[in-house]
């Protein structure tokens, strides 16, 4: 069977995605003083508003905005990120969901795990839901997504983030993400969300061993009959592969990002957007079904 991603059509927002035709990109907005990879350089609004857009004119399809950080418990990022309040995630999330709705062209997702930030992020004109915990630390949350008529994304994330580095560990990683990412797909649609995306949370409690399988058989989570998104950007199996610091990670995440929709991802979540365009455009050229013009002879 073909790796490549099965079709499915979505509307998302003012938007249609024809998964499976090629790969779209989410880029990453975090407005936290505390994530791993760029924590405090878009707290400021009107800093992350100018990313949000930049990031729509370098290629992105998504934007998701982050409030609340989910850096993990381990050597290299300290003792992980702690919780903050409703009050404070949506002190941090709203302004810049508010500000940028009315300026992209492309859809707003929020990351978060709280129905309360979730409801009033898709009042302002948020579309997409991406709920690390796959709505199980707010069980009002598939009815909250429901409701507004959005679009949920569900991650596996083995524990909280203070815990999930902590010896995770698996006997067969693929099918005990995906038998996970069953249960939590079947719960939404039960309670009527009608387009769910699913993420095998790389790095979100897996050993290096469980990233790369989890990457290498990424086309089996198809069988769910959702769209897949894969996390790789800059992420710590990365750093340990290529022995690199968190800022020099680009090549790896991109390399990463490519194998990824090779064997069927349909989103790559991405913090450096306009290099993953650049790269998936000739990955994509090659891989999928799509029509190329020779730009010597077609001119």
């Amino acid at each position: 069977m073909s790796n490549i991603a099965m079709a499915h059509s979505f509307t998302i927002g003012s938007r249609q995605f024809e998964f499976g035709t090629r790969t779209f990109i989410m880029g990453i907005l975090n407005v936290t003083p505390d994530s791993f990879s760029d924590g405090g350089r878009y707290l400021d609004a009107s800093r992350a508003i100018d990313r949000a857009l930049q990031m729509q004119e370098e290629g992105a399809d998504i934007i998701d905005i982050g409030g609340e950080s989910t850096r993990p418990k381990s050597s290299a990022y300290g003792e992980g990120a702690d919780r903050v309040s409703v009050e404070e995630e949506l002190r941090r999330v709203l302004p810049v969901v508010s500000k940028v709705a009315s300026k992209l062209s492309i859809p707003i997702s929020v990351d978060t795990t709280k129905s309360v930030v979730a409801e009033k992020a898709l009042a302002e004109g948020a579309s997409m839901i991406n709920d690390v915990s796959a709505f199980s630390f707010d069980p009002r949350m598939v009815s909250v997504i429901a409701f507004q008529q959005a679009t949920a994304i569900a991650m596996h994330m083995l524990g909280t983030p203070k815990t999930m580095q902590i010896n995770p560990g698996y006997d067969n990683v693929t099918r005990e993400v995906k038998n996970f990412l069953a249960e939590r797909t079947g719960l939404a649609r039960n309670a009527g969300i009608r387009q769910v995306i699913i993420d095998p949370g790389i790095g979100f409690g897996k050993r290096l061993e469980d990233n790369v399988a989890l990457i290498r058989h990424i086309g089996e989570f198809r069988s769910l009959g959702c769209p897949v998104m894969v996390g790789v950007s800059r992420k710590g199996f990365i750093g340990a592969l290529t022995d690199t610091p968190i800022e020099a990670r680009v090549e790896g995440s991109i390399a990463a990002a490519i194998v990824a929709a090779t064997n069927g991802a349909d989103i790559v979540r991405v913090h450096d957007v306009r290099e993953t365009k650049r790269a998936l455009l000739i990955s994509d050229a090659i891989i999928r079904s799509r029509p190329v013009q020779d730009p010597v002879t077609s001119a």
